[in-house]
């Protein structure tokens, strides 16, 4: 799994996100992600996380091992 895939599956289903990936392990299963959405005003931080993981999907069952979250409104 690359960044540009999290990044692009993040963004497609967020609508409006713009999201920075970065692979902290080298090894394609470990990630960090800013992520700044519109959708996420008025939201809790943890309602947030729900929404990036909903994009993600099924990749955080298999290609995503750990993934650090940080989420704003924008």
């Amino acid at each position: 799994m690359t960044t540009d895939e999290v990044k692009q599956h993040i963004e497609a289903g967020i609508p409006g996100a713009q999201a920075n990936v970065t692979d902290l392990t080298g090894t394609g299963d470990h990630f960090k992600a800013d992520v700044t959405a519109p959708g996420f005003s008025g939201k809790s931080p943890i309602q947030q996380h729900k929404m990036v993981y909903e994009a993600l999907g099924d990749l955080m069952k298999g290609p995503i091992h750990a993934l650090q979250l940080s989420t704003k409104a924008g």
